[in-house]
């Protein structure tokens, strides 16, 4: 960096980036405070509502949706499974493949824990026409793909090699 570029906090752009970290880092403070008492954090949420909405996904296809590694998964897998939240259970057409299912109880912390996280989401963001928040989701959701692409990129490349 040199003396006559502006320092990057200056940058709107800097700014904005700084702030949906910032607000994301806040969000995931303040989920896992509300959801202490059904003793979950954010990352098992987001399992748990995946499992809720793709019953059956297969281990690898959560990683997959939730950007995550297999060692990740590793590692919350069976612990939710040791509560009986969760189940695997072998394919029926592939034996290597596992799938997830929720059990009764995987089913109710999940309800609860949404209901929980839409509450959140409500009170956080309730003073702010609906209008600017359909706009930032198209723009996140922009920065998503691009970010996405740039993560394949370099595999891709060393593909070709």
């Amino acid at each position: 960096m040199n003396k006559n570029q502006p320092l990057p906090w200056d940058h709107p752009r800097f700014r904005s980036w700084v702030a949906v970290a910032r607000a994301c880092q806040l969000m995931q403070q303040s989920l896992t405070r509300a959801l202490a008492h059904l003793d979950i954090k954010p990352p098992h949420l987001d399992i748990l509502v995946n499992l809720f909405r793709f019953e059956g996904i297969s281990q690898q296809e959560l990683a997959r949706k939730l950007l995550v590694g297999r060692s990740n998964m590793s590692m919350l897998l069976p612990q939710m499974e040791n509560r009986g939240l969760i189940e695997r259970r072998g394919d029926k057409h592939d034996k290597r493949v596992l799938r997830l299912y929720l059990t009764e109880e995987g089913r109710r912390i999940t309800e609860e824990a949404m209901t929980i996280q839409t509450a959140l989401i409500d009170r956080t963001l309730s003073d702010a026409p609906i209008e600017q928040f359909e706009a930032i989701a198209v723009h996140m959701e922009r920065i998503i793909g691009l970010l996405m692409q740039e993560e394949r990129q370099p595999l891709e490349l060393a593909g070709d090699q």
